[in-house]
């Protein structure tokens, strides 16, 4: 089954969101509260996830320029990522591992591999390379 794009669809939540470069930290919160909301959604639609891609890039864009950050090791970022959608260590049995590997991985004590930062990736519809 392949999906079509619908850009009538997109145009509407284009004209909901309304877009635009980021200048300040009001409309900083504002397209993040919407990036958040889309990220957790279930079943986004193809014009969704188009939109989802391009805010993340307008966020990005903005955190660069004002919150420069030095890098974060893979095991903090999935800590975040665990505590900003509420997942327990438990929730993640099965998935990256038997429970001892999953808190040696979330603890940092084992480098996450390259077959679990994809199914991290798959798990939190993120990039697995946040996790490498």
């Amino acid at each position: 089954m392949t999906l079509t794009f619908d850009q009538n669809a997109y145009r509407n939540l284009l004209a909901e969101v309304t877009p635009t470069a980021i200048e300040t930290e009001q409309e900083y919160e504002r397209v993040l509260q919407v990036v958040e909301q889309l990220t957790f959604k279930n079943n986004r639609t193809i014009e969704e996830q188009i939109l989802h891609k391009l805010l993340v890039i307008l966020v990005e864009a903005y955190e660069t320029q004002n919150y420069p950050m030095d890098e974060s090791a893979p095991h903090e970022i999935l800590q975040h990522i665990m505590e900003a959608s509420g997942t327990r260590q438990a929730d993640l049995v099965g998935i990256i591992g038997s429970s001892g590997v999953v808190s040696e991985v979330v603890n940092g004590k084992r480098s996450i591999s390259k077959a679990q930062a994809k199914a991290l990736g798959d798990y939190f519809k993120v990039s697995p390379s946040l996790f490498i």
